[in-house]
């Protein structure tokens, strides 16, 4: 512990340091705004002086180099301009709050220590060229999440360096003024994460590099893995911690050789997008690509089906136990395998190959092009192996082409009769009596997905056949009548449209994502094996980072061994496994509360304190209804900027939405909505996961709103979005999950 006296000389010392820094800062700043002015104005002229000097090149092809040039040029000063921008933006962050932590770090055989000093990003002197900050994601900096005062060491690319840790401090700096300090002899210390948890929610997340512990620091900074698996309680910091990871990755990279286009994050929705998309650019990473599993499929089909949403598809999952059973089995192992064997007979039985002549003379033989097919070994999609089959017999007809048109010349030339150019008039003769042939040859060439998946349900008798030994389930005979009876319509629902990419890729393949490098998956637990079939033929070479929750599955039933599912599906050679086990959004009440809802004892949870959660018991709707809108009212007056009323399904929310906007300024959260907003919100339980909330009030958590496993789940999805305030009104009788708990 410090004297007051050594605290105010150290604190006159860090406030020095700080202007110091911020001065720095300043300079920097100044110097970038000017670069950037003149990047900006010598881009202008270069594009300025390509339009008068080459305004008419592109019909002058001696000028097609000078036109490069001039775009080479123009690249440049733009790819400089952009990073100049980047700087810039960093620097103006880091004005408010240069640094959060240091540490002093004496290496091995060295009498002195170094003070590290630990930011957002790197802030070097230029005068002297020493840094002033480091940034978070160096080396260096991962002493201070991971270790405590002693012996400490840390890798970096020369090697392991050790030494020892001497001092480990935190800052509260505000507007560029140093508020306070303290020294912690352990780890990154609880003062800092109780403040900040203590916070109201945000309409966007924020970043976490000020609190990242010791578990969440080795995931961030996992370069050897190619496929990293986490899997973390409700408000463990997945997300979050995938998000710093990627800023991580940015910085370091397996080979230092990722750039923000390398990167894709596939997100469960656009709402949860819109709400992380702040983090990354916090960080000073920009530009890094965000799709949902749908938008990517829209990419996939254009316009050409009718797709409902998983949103949409969640809604029926809950009130069909037929659809339930449906999605289930159209996603799994067993249904990717009928889908192979689909292929294999479409390609036998199913494309039309007959016996091609040209000019009397045959070209191939029905058997073949068949044969040729067939016993292919190129592992390639299917239109792409016919295309090959179709360039090979337009070779083969390229001479009798040469010699058909000219026996059509000689036979023009005689006839005399024609008042054209005799040699124009040929080609069209030629091209008319060949154009037959071409319609044949593509007939036989090309294969339609969409058509191959109707085929599968159209034809029962071939259905059963393909599915031969593979466990189907009991209403299968209701699931292909169904089925039949939408696509018959051009209704795909969610899981058919699941089927129809992975026929897609097998018919058509995709380059679209050839230049992604690392793909991270959030709610991991929300796909099915068919979507990782399709993941590993979209990014075959790519690593991953995928995280989930199986006690936040709402569609269906997991245990463990689907992380298991996933690395053999993915195919890597170097997967890991993560858990996280400490819950950081919710008070202590509120996650034994939760955790007393899935049936199990208390789960890690930080020791930040609240009110207990509160079952409140109604005699009717109407009664519910009053309730929650007196105790939205308290929860508003007691400063609380964002409490949402999550209901079951969109149905219960958008009712209950109507009968409270009289009353209370309420807003339906709907998956069109593109930003969270704070306020009082009606939301249904899974456009809610991955989000929180100062306050959560469960609408109406009865025993027929939440009685099976997969409502258990919903109930505890709803339960822990909440920070502070947790509360939960049901009429009739209540859940047997809340008695439980």
């Amino acid at each position: 512990m410090f004297e007051i006296t050594d605290y105010k000389r150290s604190f006159e010392l860090e406030k020095a340091y700080l202007a110091e820094t911020i001065e720095i800062i300043r300079r920097e700043l100044a110097a970038e705004a000017e670069a950037l002015a003149k990047r900006r104005d010598k881009i202008i002229g270069l594009r300025a002086e390509m339009w008068r000097n080459t305004a008419y090149a592109s019909q002058d092809f001696a000028k097609l180099t000078e036109i490069n040039q001039y775009l080479a040029e123009v690249d440049s000063q733009t790819t400089s301009y952009l990073l100049s921008s980047t700087r810039l933006k960093k620097y103006q962050k880091m004005l408010s709050a240069p640094y959060f932590g240091r540490i002093d770090f004496r290496e091995d055989q060295s009498s002195e220590a170094d003070k590290i000093y630990i930011g957002l990003a790197n802030v070097i002197d230029p005068k002297t060229q020493n840094i002033q900050v480091y940034d978070w994601r160096a080396p260096i900096s991962s002493l201070f999440y991971r270790s405590g005062l002693g012996q400490a060491s840390y890798e970096a690319p020369m090697g392991k360096i050790s030494g020892e840790v001497l001092l480990k401090r935190q800052y509260k700096i505000k507007d560029g003024k140093l508020e306070y300090f303290f020294d912690s002899s352990i780890r990154v210390t609880d003062e800092i994460l109780q403040e900040l948890l203590a916070r109201n929610a945000s309409p966007q997340m924020r970043n976490i590099v000020e609190t990242i512990q010791k578990e969440q620091d080795i995931i961030i900074r996992d370069t050897t893995s190619d496929l990293l698996i986490v899997q973390g309680i409700a408000g463990s910091g997945k997300t979050s911690i995938a998000l710093h990871r990627v800023a991580f990755l940015l910085y370091e990279g397996p080979s230092g050789s990722l750039s923000p286009e390398n990167i894709l994050i596939i997100s469960p929705n656009e709402l949860f997008s819109a709400y992380t998309a702040n983090v990354l650019p916090e960080l000073g990473e920009e530009n890094v690509q965000q799709i949902t599993f749908h938008n990517l499929l829209k990419l996939f089909f254009k316009k050409r089906f009718v797709l409902e949403s998983r949103e949409e598809q969640l809604e029926h999952i809950h009130q069909s136990p037929l659809r339930q059973e449906a999605a289930a089995f159209k996603g799994s192992r067993e249904f990717v395998q009928i889908l192979d064997r689909l292929l294999r007979y479409y390609a036998r039985k199913k494309i039309p190959f007959e016996d091609l002549y040209y000019h009397g003379q045959i070209i191939a033989t029905r058997q073949e092009l068949k044969s040729k097919l067939l016993n292919s070994k190129l592992d390639i999609p299917l239109n792409r192996q016919l295309s090959r089959l179709k360039e090979q017999v337009l070779a083969k007809i390229k001479t009798l082409q040469k010699t058909r048109l000219q026996q059509i010349e000689k036979f023009v030339n005689a006839g005399q009769q024609h008042p054209f150019d005799a040699e124009s008039f040929s080609r069209l003769l030629s091209i008319k009596r060949t154009r037959p042939f071409l319609e044949q040859l593509k007939q036989m060439t090309h294969v339609d997905y969409w058509q191959v998946y109707k085929l599968l349900f159209t034809d029962e008798e071939l259905f059963f056949k393909l599915a031969k030994g593979i466990p189907l389930p009991d209403r299968i005979q209701e699931i292909i009548t169904d089925t039949a009876y939408n696509l018959k319509q051009g209704l795909v629902c969610c899981e058919d449209a699941a089927a129809l990419a992975y026929l897609y890729l097998k018919v058509e393949g995709s380059k679209s994502f050839s230049e992604i490098k690392h793909v991270v998956i959030d709610e991991a637990q929300d796909y099915d094996s068919i979507h990782y079939t399709i993941f590993k033929l979209l990014f075959p070479e790519s690593r991953y980072t995928i995280l989930g929750d199986l006690n936040q599955t709402i569609a269906k039933n997991l245990d463990d061994s689907f992380y298991d599912e996933i690395i053999q599906l993915l195919q890597k050679t170097n997967p890991n496994k993560a858990v996280l086990t400490t819950g950081y959004r919710s008070t202590y009440e509120i996650n034994r509360f939760t955790q007393k809802i899935l049936g199990r004892g208390q789960a890690g949870s930080f020791a930040r304190h609240g009110e207990e959660p509160q079952v409140v018991a109604a005699e009717n709707e109407q009664m519910l209804l009053a309730s929650i809108t007196q105790d939205v009212g308290d929860f508003l007056k007691q400063g609380y900027n964002s409490v949402a009323i999550v209901c079951k399904s969109r149905a219960q929310a958008e009712k209950v939405y109507a009968d409270l906007k009289g009353s209370l300024p309420v807003k339906l959260v709907t998956p069109n909505l593109k930003a969270m907003e704070q306020g009082v919100m009606v939301i249904p339980v899974y456009l809610a996961k991955g989000l929180e909330f100062d306050v959560a009030l469960v609408y109406d958590a009865n025993e027929e709103n939440y009685a099976s496993e997969l409502e258990r789940k919903l109930l505890y999805v709803a339960c822990t979005r909440a920070l502070h305030q947790l509360k939960v009104y049901y009429t009739g009788k209540a859940s047997p999950f809340l008695k439980q708990a």
